[in-house]
């Protein structure tokens, strides 16, 4: 039955690539293989000190950090971004998150990760868009590694406006007493994974990261996608 069933739930449910538009096989999601190629990987799981990690030195301490890909504008990531951040694609980011996990197991320092924890959106935001995107990337993520995911840690107190067009001491005045931290001894002695979604100047993964160090948590940063400049 489900034989008979399949082509015409693909009537209604077409599979095919976002970024091309051709069939997807059985086994592709989301992207075909030859589109799944086009994003721009960093490279950076290999590299200690690698630009992601330049960009907090001095600023807050962190172990380890890294994005899976490089984020240009007009680019196939940035529609894919755009689709799971205003379209309700939740599958896109889904896909991505795996993306990322895969990408994370071959760095050296996965085995010292003890959970992962996304950064939080406002619940405003939350039910405009129905889900929290690094949630979702983070679920990919753990769903390939098996480390956890926290939630309900970090919070996200005022709603920002966004912050695409503003100059890093702008931005860190505009995040610095955004999030807040739930009083928790959970974090003390653990080594936590926080997943974003792209990264500028990193000013909002600098204060959820200092509210984490603050409780006792080692804590180290993953991308999907870095903007360098």
């Amino acid at each position: 039955m489900k034989n008979l069933l399949s082509p015409l739930l693909d009537l209604f449910y077409p599979h095919t690539c976002d970024g091309c538009g051709t069939d997807l096989t059985r086994t592709e999601k989301v992207l075909c293989l030859r589109c799944q190629r086009r994003l721009p990987l960093t490279g950076y799981q290999h590299l200690p000190g690698n630009p992601v990690e330049k960009i907090f030195w001095g600023r807050v301490n962190i172990r380890h950090a890294m994005a899976a890909y490089y984020y240009r504008k007009s680019s196939l990531l940035q529609q894919l971004i755009y689709q799971f951040k205003y379209n309700q694609r939740d599958d896109i980011a889904t896909h991505l998150g795996k993306q990322m996990g895969n990408i994370l197991l071959q760095s050296k320092w996965l085995y010292e990760i003890t959970n992962i924890i996304p950064v939080p959106i406002h619940p405003a935001k939350l039910q405009q868009r129905g889900y929290n995107q690094a949630m979702l990337l983070a679920n990919g993520v753990a769903t390939i590694t098996g480390k956890p995911v926290m939630e309900d840690i970090l919070f996200r107190n005022n709603y920002s406006p966004s912050q695409t067009n503003k100059g890093r001491l702008l931005r860190w005045q505009n995040v610095s007493g955004v999030f807040s931290i739930k009083q928790t001894d959970q974090l003390k002695n653990q080594h936590v994974l926080l997943i974003d979604d792209v990264l500028t100047t990193g000013a909002t993964l600098e204060a959820c990261s200092s509210l984490l160090v603050s409780a006792g948590a080692a804590v180290s940063i993953y991308t999907l996608a870095f903007a360098h400049h």
